[in-house]
């Protein structure tokens, strides 16, 4: 609830140097002044100055049971917008946990997941946009992905959608001027202008919507199918990627009989990946079992790296393997560079975007398949510290509005009239506060926030 006073632990479960408990509300000093007790007898909790630390005791019932620092930030001068204490206890669930329980049997209400932030967005702290890169950046683990959502935090989306909104608010103060006064002898607008402000517009959020995939890609990594014949040397690029012998590598076919998961950072993207079971016909029912997962996570992938022995010539499983790859984010992968080549490639290349000769036992091969996932994934080619949409809802509302801008240079051209454009400039204006959170439903809100940490 809005009103009341909230604490959670703000730092990640397990043991730590310190742990961070958080107080937020208009009874935060309160609360704060009956679990910590300055060393300072003179110093008193409830005049604290925003931006102050003191050191202290935690007490449990007039009972010390730790020592540590309090921080105070006065509303609104806060993360919250409220005011907001910080307490921070030497690192270890035990503590933490009686440090909060301390701080409820003192008045303050348990924190629901998000609920910090989502203070920080209905006090005006945050656009909704922010308040989603919030979570963002804290689930980001490559740098550019971080990077992001950063930009995003720091009002980069917000910016650029705003500047969108200005140029059709005046364009439809103009249109609705002429539509609902005519015998104000409003000048009608000139068709170029109006041509060319819907047109920036569409072009813009065109812009966004084409980074979007490889955006998303960044911030939350891509599920990664390796594929290929037995013995073609998936098992051995999996380890190559993970740095490790994360899976069992034998020359006997059909060692790998399910499949085998393992995330990795290559360069700036997170790949999940999946190491699947040799393909090839089988009458072994645990490995055709094994075989039928590999073709069904084949078509949930986000990416596929297609693996071929190119110590031999391509089999008739390579060739049904490449071609079930038409079409998808695929490359192939010739394997065992290091012997005499008897792979023609030309007979699968049709079927990827790319064919690389590779040896997955060397590790040059490793930054040889990093560069070709940035390039097919199109994550080398994204500006970190540019805007860019995140999320399904964000997506939507940008796809609803760019189609919105793009009807409305339609009416135009097909002479349907002004007031039809300025229907189809509404539209877009909705679906642009949408985006922000202007228009934010409660169960939109819910929805941003339900995915959100408890003491975030």
């Amino acid at each position: 609830m809005q009103g009341s006073t909230i604490a959670a632990i703000a730092t990640p479960p397990g043991a730590g140097g310190i742990a961070v408990v958080r107080l937020s509300g208009a009874e935060s000093y309160a609360v704060a002044a009956r679990v910590f007790h300055p060393a300072n007898p003179a110093k008193k909790v409830e005049q604290a100055k925003g931006y102050t630390a003191l050191f202290g005791h935690f007490v449990d019932r007039e009972e010390a049971f730790d020592e540590g620092v309090a921080l105070f930030f006065r509303a609104p001068h806060s993360y919250t917008g409220e005011d907001v204490v910080e307490l921070s206890c030497h690192g270890g669930s035990a503590v933490a946990r009686r440090l909060v329980e301390a701080c409820l049997a003192a008045g303050a209400q348990p924190a629901a997941p998000g609920e910090y932030t989502r203070r920080a967005f209905l006090n005006g702290k945050l656009g909704l946009t922010q308040a989603e890169a919030v979570m963002d950046l804290i689930s980001a683990d490559g740098r550019q992905g971080a990077a992001l959502a950063n930009a995003a935090l720091g009002g980069a989306l917000a910016k650029k959608i705003n500047a969108q909104k200005a140029q059709l608010t005046a364009l439809q103060a103009h249109l609705a001027a002429w539509v609902d006064f005519p015998e104000e002898d409003v000048p009608e607008l000139d068709p170029a202008h109006l041509r060319t402000v819907l047109g920036a517009v569409r072009e813009e959020l065109d812009g966004l919507i084409r980074s979007y995939d490889a955006g998303a890609v960044l911030r939350e990594g891509v599920d990664c199918a390796i594929v290929g014949r037995p013995n073609a040397g998936k098992s051995t690029l999996l380890n190559l990627l993970a740095g490790f012998d994360r899976a069992i590598v034998t020359p006997v076919a059909g060692t790998t009989r399910d499949v085998v998961e393992q995330a990795v950072q290559l360069g700036d993207i997170r790949l999940n990946l999946f190491d699947t079971a040799g393909l090839r016909e089988t009458e072994d029912a645990i490995e055709a079992e094994g075989i039928r997962r590999s073709w069904k996570k084949l078509e949930e992938a986000g990416l596929i790296l297609a693996v071929f022995d190119g110590s031999e010539p391509p089999s008739r499983e390579d060739l049904a393997l490449a071609q079930r790859c038409a079409g998808r984010p695929a490359i192939a992968l010739v394997n065992k560079e290091d012997k005499p080549t008897q792979f023609d490639a030309e007979l699968i290349a049709p079927y990827f975007a790319m064919v690389l000769p590779v040896c997955c036992r060397e590790e040059g091969s490793r930054k040889v398949i990093a560069a070709a996932v940035a390039r097919l994934l199109g994550t080398g080619s994204i500006d970190p510290h540019a805007a860019s949409l995140s999320g399904q809802r964000q997506l939507s509302a940008a796809l609803r509005a760019r189609d919105a801008a793009a009807g409305a240079l339609d009416a135009a051209a097909g002479g349907f009239g002004l007031d039809a454009v300025s229907v189809c400039v509404d539209d877009a204006l909705d679906a642009l506060c949408d985006l922000t959170g202007e228009n934010a439903s409660e169960a939109v809100i819910e929805q941003v926030f339900e995915r959100f940490c408890v003491g975030k």
